[in-house]
């Protein structure tokens, strides 16, 4: 059985030892464990010897008083709430205890009933901040870039250099292919910089169109379109204080570019359909898999954007580049698997299945070596996967799967599937080019390959 909670610690101070003793048992009464002290400077010698989850005190007393109490307090636990009580005369000096952080007050003569909702409330508040601290300290942890996988020199590199530009208040752009990671490279930039504790904010500008992207970034106002039945903040208004990582940069048209370069430039913007200019304080983190220097000779990117955003820039590496990494990755990605379909036999991978994984190009990049592994865990009936279990296109022909006249004759069919599987191996994965060098359709090298729906 899970053990019972811990009963909250209550240090109730009052210069009448007797009134303080008498809030203390109506605090126990609702399960407080509450302890007595007839005056300020006993109560402040208590807080530094002994745990407290809350004080209730008396604000006017001899010698150490309410104000210098909860001062110390603060001083020692700055988070720990202080309910301050108090004679109707000596508002002013309640209201005072406030701005200086106390969390209520309560004036004399109250309810025992009332200071118990007060200090309900201040506890459950308590508990709410401070689990999000720790659930924001653990996101810090598990998006920084000391947990990017990879011992290679390309990966090292880019923990470095994360590292180094997290804190830089400019805009940054990750660039890399498909697949690579460059969503997580800049969670790792907002994760280790100063902006942690802001929020990050992402968005894909290849999925909207640019009516509806302009409306995410900017906000709208309520008619300013059709469809817009009440007032949307926008992105970079959740963003404020944090980050923004634009996802596929380069499909954002040059009117929304425009947009954005002023965004940049100004720190301001003004929602669709009117309403007053928003100044933002947003780190705007850019990512695209396309050349966009190509993209400026082409006109399809401006050059002032371009400028404004590489200032601070990161290449991810493709994984073909750092197939040293491909045995840590493979592990990472099967642990994952494992927790998401228990059922699966699969528990390691054989050398020769590692050696096929290290061979082959992974066009998809990492994005490709996640998903083949989900697929092998879902297929796969033993523990071991061995170079024979993998995926038509990954089993290179260096594990067998070369074509050879020698030997048993072989059906047609295992014919066509090994000859198939040796083709996309020769392309590097690239399916279209495969089928296009042998001549067919990509549904018949899928029908070849075994994977014909």
């Amino acid at each position: 059985m899970p053990s019972p909670e811990r009963r909250r610690r209550i240090l109730v101070v009052d210069d009448q030892l007797e009134m303080a003793r008498t809030i203390a048992d109506g605090l126990a009464d609702r399960d407080y464990q509450a302890v007595a002290v007839g005056g300020g400077q006993k109560a402040v010698e208590l807080l530094a010897a002994e745990p407290f989850d809350a004080v209730v005190t008396d604000l006017r007393m001899p010698g150490v008083d309410g104000l210098e109490l909860l001062a110390a307090s603060r001083r020692l636990d700055p988070d720990r709430p202080v309910i301050v009580m108090t004679a109707y005369s000596a508002i002013d000096t309640a209201v005072e205890s406030i701005r200086q952080g106390a969390y209520h007050y309560l004036t004399k003569p109250f309810k025992q009933e009332e200071l118990a909702i007060f200090l309900g409330r201040a506890l459950e508040e308590l508990r709410i901040r401070r689990e999000a601290t720790t659930l924001k300290t653990a996101l810090r942890t598990r998006f920084s870039s000391s947990n990017l996988l990879g011992q290679s020199a390309a990966m090292r590199a880019v923990r470095e250099r994360i590292r180094r530009l997290a804190d830089a208040p400019a805009p940054a752009l990750v660039l890399g292919e498909t697949g690579t990671g460059k969503g997580v490279v800049a969670r790792a930039l907002h994760a280790d910089g100063r902006r942690s504790e802001g929020p990050f904010v992402s968005v894909n500008c290849a999925a909207l169109p640019e009516a509806l992207l302009e409306s995410e970034l900017f906000g709208h106002l309520r008619g300013a379109f059709t469809g817009a039945v009440a007032d949307r903040r926008g992105l970079f208004a959740e963003a404020d204080g944090g980050s923004l990582f634009l996802d596929e940069i380069a499909e954002m048209t040059p009117a929304l570019q425009a947009k954005l370069l002023h965004v940049l430039e100004s720190g301001e913007f003004r929602p669709l359909g009117g309403g007053k200019v928003r100044q933002v304080d947003v780190r705007v983190v850019a990512a695209t898999h396309r050349d966009l220097r190509q993209a400026v000779r082409d006109g399809r990117f401006r050059e002032d954007l371009l400028y404004r955003l590489d200032v601070v820039e990161i290449l991810v590496p493709p994984l073909r580049e750092r197939a040293d990494d491909i045995p840590e990755l493979a592990e990472h990605f099967l642990t994952e698997v494992r927790a998401k379909y228990p059922q699966s036999p699969i528990r390691r991978f054989s050398a020769g299945a590692l050696a096929a994984f290290r061979r082959y190009g992974w066009p998809g990049n990492v994005r490709e070596l996640a998903h083949a592994i989900e697929k092998i865990a879902l297929l796969g009936a033993d523990a071991e996967v061995g170079a024979a279990d993998l995926p038509g296109a990954i089993a290179l022909p260096e594990t067998a799967e070369a074509v050879a006249f020698a030997g048993e004759i072989l059906p047609m069919r295992e014919l066509e599937r090994r000859y198939a599987v040796w083709a996309v191996g020769q392309t590097g994965g690239h399916r279209g080019k495969a089928a296009e060098r042998l001549g067919v359709d990509p549904k018949t090298l899928r029908k070849w390959l075994g994977e014909a729906d």
